[in-house]
């Protein structure tokens, strides 16, 4: 009987230590391409998930429970011999405490996504040199969704993690996909990284951090209290607004964000909202079709 008991409490104690940090489900949609039943995206899809969910990406210990829940969709638009292209669409969400509610944090359409894929191929990640633009741009999102999981949890939590997805942003300028350098636009996994580090952009981490830790997670104790933090929160976006107006980084967040925060203000106790609205609209415009259903 201790044998087994103490067998048992090894194999749990492993299976936390060694648990990693997300659990994502990783989709590869290769409809468009008219040949969707090829084994080469089967397996492409297989390789990929357990490539995102068995690296070891930071030196924390997360438990089962502690995982990111995220998810990752690859479209392919077209492809010749070990050439892909397409497109990838990666989101995130984490936990509010005292609730089953999951709230949105990361939403990224990455339309610029080309690279090559042998099949079977060994998929190896390293924080300091470049493997190939498919690893590289996986390995980008993965960090993003760690810093942004971090910063919701813990003012700047995630600055570690944001300076990885930088460095894996650098050291992938030396081929030729696109994404990583300043002349490929606005919306480009280089804008992205560069935004968020930028002091231009200070205000984008506060307002995380104080949405997540101060408003959603405080609401199931006091949601009034929560609501005013969150409204608080949100009006730092104007002061960044008027430094950049409809900057890429606001996009982001209220592409994840705009259902929820229409939910949160047209539901539970009554507080004033008429300086949010007003600055929702400025900031968010996009949204406003939402921002006008806010009731109260």
């Amino acid at each position: 009987m201790r044998s087994f008991i103490l067998s048992f409490f090894l194999m749990v104690t492993a299976g936390i230590v060694f648990a990693q940090e997300l659990n994502c489900n990783l989709v590869v949609n290769a409809r468009q391409t008219g040949n969707e039943n090829q084994q080469v995206f089967k397996t492409l899809e297989s390789q990929l998930t357990e490539f995102i969910n068995n690296t070891k990406w930071t030196d924390k210990t997360f438990s089962p429970q502690e995982r990111i829940n995220c998810s990752m969709t690859i479209t392919i638009n077209n492809y010749s011999g070990e050439t892909f292209q397409g497109s990838i669409q990666v989101q995130s969400s984490r936990p509010i405490y005292g609730s089953s509610y999951t709230t949105p944090l990361y939403n990224f359409n990455d339309s610029d996504f080309t690279f090559r894929y042998l099949e079977f191929q060994n998929l190896l990640y390293s924080p300091t040199q470049y493997q190939s633009n498919l690893v590289s741009v996986l390995a980008f999102h993965v960090y993003m969704i760690l810093a942004l999981d971090a910063d919701s949890f813990s003012k700047n939590g995630g600055q570690i993690y944001y300076k990885q997805a930088q460095t894996i942003s650098n050291y992938s300028q030396q081929e030729n996909f696109k994404g990583w350098k300043l002349e490929d636009g606005l919306q480009s996994r280089f804008a992205l990284i560069d935004n968020v580090l930028s002091t231009t952009f200070r205000e984008f981490r506060d307002v995380v951090y104080t949405y997540h830790r101060e408003g959603l997670d405080l609401m199931s104790d006091n949601p009034k209290t929560g609501k005013e933090n969150i409204a608080e929160a949100l009006k730092q976006f104007d002061t960044m607004n008027r430094r950049r107006p409809n900057s890429f980084l606001l996009r982001t967040f209220f592409d994840a964000k705009a259902d929820e925060i229409q939910q949160i203000f047209s539901d539970g106790p009554n507080i004033n909202i008429a300086s949010l609205k007003e600055t929702l609209q400025k900031v968010a415009p996009l949204h406003n079709s939402k921002w006008q259903n806010i009731k109260f």
